[in-house]
């Protein structure tokens, strides 16, 4: 089956300069390394992993947000990597984005409808006779009452202040939606609506959802599939319930180890996982393995050589050396 999302070594790099007149570049940032994945449609992909490892950068790379250093990136068979100006406009009606400061993606100039209007208008989804009820229509369909778009963004919560970005990014009917940490800067019990809420809609419209998330409890609610980062590559892609509950990579065992148990007895049992220094710079990475100063069970192997993401076993992809090693020994 051909992917609906497909990336092929997706590298996105940073230059990094000195100097006010004469500018010399001193060194890059490789904010993503190598990233190759696929998507079926309707699909939802979590991708995981602490601050700074690229999963943004990943994102924005995926929508054209911010341009590819190298690879491809093609939605339906139809590469974005190469589209520039007026077909990259007209392609991203079939791609939008959710952000994750609902007080800051929203302009406080705008009442409800004319930021719903305008993503309608700018792709011209309906005649501007029709906007009213549209506009009504797709605040019902994120939980909110029509009664409310002539209310600007301060007089919302910021629950609701996500909801109405929801409503935006589906207002030109898109195929792939990118949810960038879409719930962190909301409570625990919105977060849990909002949540419930993309997956509703994921099912009844058919969309394809990357959720990007720091918290891998949230992500394992809504995936269909956990992919996780470390320093611009992925380390780890699977069914989420397995990454969950049989994590191979080093580096996913210590992020599930530090997931938060409601069960007392359950947390008292089992072993913490405390990675030892903090993560590399993607300026200045580790030769071989990124995450071989980290990682408890590193040898001379893991300083040279660069793990390829394979398959090990069906339906898991792993990127360590010492995987088949390991797993024999649990």
């Amino acid at each position: 089956m051909t992917p609906f999302l497909e990336l092929r070594d997706v590298k996105t790099h940073f230059p990094v300069e000195h100097g006010l007149v004469f500018r010399k570049r001193v060194g890059t940032v490789r904010a993503v390394d190598g990233v190759s994945l696929s998507l079926r449609q309707g699909e939802i992909v979590g991708l995981v992993g602490e601050s700074g490892c690229g999963k943004s950068t990943l994102g924005r790379t995926i929508l054209q947000l911010i341009p590819a250093s190298e690879g491809t990136v093609a939605l339906g068979g139809r590469s974005l990597t190469a589209l520039r100006g007026a077909d990259l406009r007209a392609a991203r009606a079939d791609f939008q984005m959710i952000f994750q400061d609902p007080y800051a993606s929203l302009n406080p100039r705008m009442t409800v409808f004319d930021t719903l209007a305008e993503a309608i208008r700018s792709h011209r989804a309906v005649p501007e006779a029709e906007l009213p009820c549209r506009v009504a229509a797709l605040m019902e369909k994120v939980g909110l009452a029509p009664r409310f778009q002539r209310k600007y963004p301060h007089e919302f919560s910021g629950g609701q202040r996500q909801r109405i970005a929801i409503a935006r990014a589906l207002a030109v009917e898109p195929k792939l939606i990118v949810a960038d940490e879409p719930v962190s800067a909301l409570d625990v019990s919105i977060q849990a609506q909002i949540i419930n809420l993309l997956a509703k809609l994921s099912r009844e419209m058919g969309l394809t959802l990357i959720f990007i998330s720091h918290d891998l409890s949230v992500v394992r609610h809504i995936s269909d599939r956990i992919a996780v980062m470390y320093l611009g590559k992925i380390v780890e892609l699977g069914p989420a319930a397995e990454v969950f509950d049989h994590p191979m990579h080093p580096y996913t065992q210590a992020l599930v180890s530090a997931v938060a148990v409601p069960d007392p007895v359950k947390a008292k049992l089992r072993q913490r996982i405390v990675l030892a220094g903090d993560p590399p710079s993607p300026l200045n990475p580790p030769s071989g393995c990124a995450f071989h100063p980290r990682c408890p069970h590193a040898v001379e192997a893991c300083k040279v050589k660069v793990p390829a993401l394979e398959e090990s076993p069906p339906g898991r992809m792993v990127a360590c050396l010492r995987t088949q090693e390991l797993e024999a020994g649990r």
